[in-house]
């Protein structure tokens, strides 16, 4: 292959190895253009977050989409989840003798991961790509142009309201997903492994501590500011038109989803080790 110029065809050839390196070069330089927008973005909002004016009725608004309406959602992926996780431990466990373990190996399991875990995606699928495509609309139809002209900060009344709402509906939809899988699967233990509500739920609270709701609820807080962020990060900076919007999407659901899954492992990590000592 050889690369065509003004002037005819070029010496130098353009070989598979220049395309490769041309490619982790555009890579590169969009990872370090997201870590800059997102880290200045960060110090935006927390030196206006605390500010006057202040917007409840917009972050009340946020709550409903973020919280209220994505309560079916939550609630049936929470009862399959339950199920299948009583299912798949008490024939697993009872190969070896070990199914009365079922209810505590779940309960524990969902409060302290699949819980915050399966609830932060769902909402990185929904409402993740819902503030993008909302921000980046606003964007490409020169809204948030008009909001500056106005003299209003586009930070305080887009980002702000998003980013609050997701910090308290997220933790609460994760303490719903708890207790319906929990009783998901308490349904499964009774019905086909033959041991009744009493001794789930008895055997569940002997396990649980408190700890283990707040170290779930607390790895929330942390997916939430990481979707709501990164969704209005990529919405401003959405250029293009419909397809940029489409575009922008797409990459917000499947970054959310790669930092929930790192920052799950690091903040178990973490709790293992300060909350949770051997």
């Amino acid at each position: 292959m050889f690369k065509l110029t003004q002037k005819g065809l070029s010496l130098n050839p353009v070989t598979p190895l220049h395309v490769f390196a041309r490619e982790i070069g555009s890579r590169l330089l969009s990872f370090l253009r997201f870590v800059g927008g997102f880290s200045l973005l960060c110090l935006q909002i927390g030196r206006e977050i605390f500010e006057r004016p202040f917007y409840p009725r917009l972050i009340v608004q946020q709550i409903m989409t973020i919280g209220v309406q994505s309560i079916l959602l939550v609630s049936v992926t929470a009862l399959a989840t339950g199920s299948v996780m009583a299912l798949q431990f008490g024939y697993g466990l009872s190969k070896f003798g070990g199914k009365l373990y079922v209810p505590k190996i779940v309960a524990m399991a969902i409060l302290r991961e699949m819980g915050p875990v399966f609830t932060s995606l769902l909402v990185a699928g929904r409402i993740g790509s819902g503030i993008a495509s909302e921000v980046g609309s606003m964007k490409v139809t020169q809204q948030i142009d008009a909001i500056r002209a106005l003299g209003t900060s586009p930070i305080k009344r887009i980002v702000i309201p998003r980013l609050v709402a997701a910090l308290i509906a997220l933790p609460i939809l994760t303490l719903i997903a708890d207790y319906i899988g929990i009783f998901g699967a308490m349904l499964v233990c009774m019905k086909d492994l033959a041991i009744n509500s009493e001794y789930f739920i008895a055997k569940s609270i002997e396990a649980l501590e408190m700890k283990d709701i707040l170290t779930g609820m607390a790895k929330t807080v942390v997916f939430a500011f990481f979707i709501s962020v990164t969704a209005c990060w990529k919405g401003l900076e959405t250029e293009g038109g419909t397809q940029g919007v489409g575009n922008s999407t797409t990459w917000v659901v499947v970054t959310s989803s790669i930092f929930i899954m790192i920052s799950d492992y690091f903040l178990t990590k973490f709790f293992i080790i300060t909350i949770y000592p051997r």
